[in-house]
């Protein structure tokens, strides 16, 4: 496993690269076709935003909690049980999610891409 990386259990095999789009609160859920999910949990209400991914992490969940059964559902790369996953991991930030090994890399910085979107 690379340095830094962060640990939790594959659930839904696969290896994706993206923006990471963390998320609390579904009412406030912003994403673009690509995204990576990056949240506590998800429930059922939360299935709309399968179709947009490309990717999830969560916090909090296992082998048979519904973010990892949805996940494997759509085919979509899938580590759950990230601690402190919403902290560690920035909206924006470019990372790249191992589902099948259980681990999630962070890449570039939330601050990096902006300047780059800004041509700064």
């Amino acid at each position: 496993m690379p340095t830094g990386a962060l640990t939790g259990l594959a659930v839904s095999a696969g290896t994706i690269e993206g923006r990471a789009r963390v998320i609390h609160d579904l009412a406030q859920a912003d994403l673009e076709p690509g995204d990576i999910l990056v949240t506590t949990h998800t429930d059922p209400s939360w299935t709309p935003l399968f179709v947009a991914i490309e990717g999830l992490v969560t916090e909090v969940g296992g082998l048979m909690t519904h973010g990892a059964v949805i996940a494997r559902e759509y085919g979509l790369p899938a580590v759950v049980g990230v601690e402190h996953a919403t902290e560690l991991i920035r909206d924006g930030q470019r990372i790249r999610v191992h589902g099948t090994d259980g681990y999630v890399e962070i890449l570039e910085s939330g601050e990096a891409l902006t300047a780059e979107r800004e041509g700064l």
